[in-house]
C-alpha cells in the first residue's frame, strides 16, 4: 500500500501519525495542509490504493516556479523526523463501499510501521448538535481505550470536552446510545477499528457548516497545538496569533477572480 519516494522504506518507529478525515467542510484536510506548509515537511511516499477516486494536480505547497511543476496525487505521506511527525494527506473522496477496506489497510500499515499513535482531524455537521453542544465549545475529542492510558491526564488538564453519546437513531428517543459523528466521513469507522485492534488513536473534531472553512481549519490546528505543541506559543504578549503558513494553493481555493471583460 505504501510506496516510498526513495529506495528504502523510512523508519517511522514511535512517530505520531496525523491525518484528516474527508468530512464536512474539508476542515481536516485544510488543517493538514496548514501543518505540512508551516513545518515545510518533506514528502516521503504515497499510498497506492484503489479505495479513493484517482486525482492528480500540481504541488499544493509550491514556493517557487521550479517546484510548482511537481505532481501530487490523492494520498501522500510527509514526515518531519526532528519532531517525530508523519502526516497522511487525503485529497479525494472514497469510492463507494471502499472506505472500510481503506481503514483496515491503513491501520495494518500503522502497525507494521511501528507508529506510536494516530491523531485524526475531523469535523461534524453543526446543525445536528444537541442543546448541550450548542451551549458549549464547538470542539470535541475521542480517545481509544489504549490511548486513554497514556494521555488522559494531559487531556484533562486542557479541560477539553469528550464527544457525547447520543441515540443511534435520533428519531427514536429510546434507541441505543452510541457515538455518532454525522458528516465525519471515515472518522467513526477508523475509531471503531482502532478500538478493536487496540491501536492508540485520538480524534479531534469541530462542529462546522459548509462554506469558507479556512477559519475552522486554523482553529482546529490551534486546538491540536494546545496538546502536542507543533508550534511553541510566543512569549510576546502582543503577539497572540501563531505563525501558520498558508499554502500557495489556497490562493485559488474559490477559483480565480472575475475576468475584467465581464465589466
Amino acid at each position: 500500500m505504501f510506496i516510498p519516494c526513495g529506495e528504502s522504506i523510512p523508519d517511522l518507529t514511535n512517530f505520531t501519525l496525523l491525518m484528516p478525515a474527508v468530512s464536512v467542510g474539508n476542515v481536516g484536510q485544510l488543517a493538514i495542509d496548514l501543518i505540512i506548509s508551516t513545518l515545510d515537511m518533506s514528502k516521503i511516499g504515497y499510498f497506492y490504493t484503489d479505495c479513493l477516486v484517482p486525482m492528480v494536480g500540481n504541488n499544493p505547497y509550491a514556493t517557487e516556479e521550479e517546484d510548482s511543476e511537481e505532481l501530487s496525487i490523492n494520498t501522500e505521506v510527509y514526515a518531519l523526523p526532528s519532531k517525530k511527525l508523519v502526516v497522511l494527506q487525503l485529497r479525494s473522496i472514497f469510492i463507494k463501499y471502499k472506505s472500510k477496506s481503506f481503514c483496515e489497510k491503513l491501520l495494518a500499515w500503522v502497525k507494521s510501521s511501528c507508529c506510536a499513535r494516530i491523531i485524526v482531524l475531523s469535523s461534524s455537521h453543526s446543525y445536528q448538535r444537541n442543546d448541550m453542544q450548542l451551549r458549549s465549545t464547538p470542539f470535541r475529542y475521542l480517545l481509544t481505550p489504549s490511548m486513554q492510558k497514556s494521555v488522559q491526564n494531559k487531556i484533562k488538564s486542557l479541560n477539553w470536552l469528550e464527544m457525547e453519546k447520543s441515540p443511534c437513531i435520533p428519531e427514536i428517543s429510546d434507541s441505543e446510545i452510541c457515538i455518532r459523528i454525522p458528516g465525519g466521513g471515515i472518522t467513526k469507522t477508523l475509531y471503531d477499528e482502532s478500538c478493536s485492534k487496540e491501536i492508540q488513536m485520538a480524534v479531534l473534531l469541530k462542529f462546522v457548516s459548509e462554506g469558507d472553512n479556512i477559519p475552522d481549519a486554523i482553529s482546529l490546528v490551534e486546538y491540536l497545538n494546545e496538546w502536542i505543541q507543533i508550534l511553541k506559543p510566543s512569549s510576546d504578549r502582543h503577539t497572540s496569533a501563531l505563525p501558520w503558513k498558508i499554502p500557495s494553493s489556497w490562493q485559488l481555493l474559490f477559483g480565480s477572480g472575475l475576468p475584467p471583460a465581464l465589466f
